[in-house]
């Protein structure tokens, strides 16, 4: 892998920290739900003017919207909305990887080798010591609910791999014309219009502009620019080299909130920090072939 796809692949990862750091922003003007529609509908919008609708089946293109889009937004953006950190956030998403390993051998009997199976052990152990810690502080349910978010995810991952695209990035984009609408609607019925109403007419404030600023963040660089460049890397590396640089989302976003937000993480977060990353790591690379671009796009 040559230096400058090295670099551009720890550009990407941290494109990708500092996302968690923009939903938080996001989320100080937008509620939850309505945040998402946004975030999907501001992408959805331009792609079916200017991006090739990707020849796959449809069932594949809506589950892959409702799990990857729909589900794990609904669910990270309300984890967060709740008071889950930001940085922990970052880091309990990337269960996504051995959810996507153990449905993989449920739903499409994908073999699951030993050492996958470790990687998950120990990648669950690392989660359930995050989730008692959180629990002493009354906050499993915001953890849990990220659980769901990364569960949603690998549902996604399913979709996008029987999908089988061409371009990737091109179905990434069109994935975004599946949840405004489920998201529009939940937020309706959870938030209520007004919430929805009261955010977008006080835009004009220092939050609002904060709100608007993080959520600018979250489509362009996030999705669009960080997407784009990691689909060229997949393309240009083995997907096994190329992967791994996805682990430095969690280390940016720890990092990144506790400068930024001051979130301090104990001795204990840390250390099940690790032990979830290295289990992610074991658990989600295969000596051939490797995971596939789709599997490690994240929000």
């Amino acid at each position: 892998m040559a230096i400058r796809d090295r670099l551009l692949a720890v550009f990407v990862a941290v494109l990708w920290g500092l996302n968690f750091i923009a939903i938080h922003a996001t989320l100080g003007q937008f509620p939850p739900m309505f945040a998402g529609a946004l975030r999907f509908l501001l992408i959805a919008v331009p792609t079916v003017f200017l991006v090739p609708r990707p020849r796959v089946k449809l069932r594949y293109l809506l589950g892959y919207g409702l799990g990857f889009g729909t589900g794990q937004f609904a669910f990270l953006f309300v984890a967060m909305h709740l008071g889950m950190p930001t940085g922990l956030a970052s880091l309990v998403l990337q269960a996504s990887a051995p959810f996507t390993v153990l449905l993989g051998a449920v739903l499409l009997r994908e073999r699951v080798s030993g050492r996958q199976l470790a990687g998950i052990l120990l990648a669950v152990a690392g989660m359930t010591a995050i989730a008692w810690q959180q629990s002493a502080h009354a906050a499993l349910v915001p953890v849990l609910l990220t659980l769901l978010a990364a569960l949603s995810w690998a549902i996604g991952n399913l979709s996008m791999r029987r999908a089988e695209p061409d371009n990737p990035l091109h179905l990434t984009l069109w994935m975004s014309v599946v949840p405004p609408l489920p998201m529009l609607a939940l937020s309706s019925i959870f938030e209520g219009p007004g919430a929805a109403w009261h955010s977008l007419a006080t835009l004009g404030t220092k939050t609002g502009l904060i709100g608007i600023a993080g959520l600018a963040y979250v489509v362009i660089f996030g999705t669009v620019v960080g997407s784009g460049i990691w689909t060229t890397l997949m393309r240009r590396n083995p997907a096994g080299v190329v992967a791994p640089f996805s682990l430095l989302v969690p280390v940016v976003g720890l990092t990144a909130s506790f400068f930024i937000l001051g979130e301090v993480p104990t001795v204990l977060t840390l250390v099940a920090a690790a032990v979830v990353i290295g289990g992610v790591l074991l658990g989600s690379l295969r000596r051939k072939p490797a995971v596939t671009p789709e599997e490690l796009l994240p929000v």
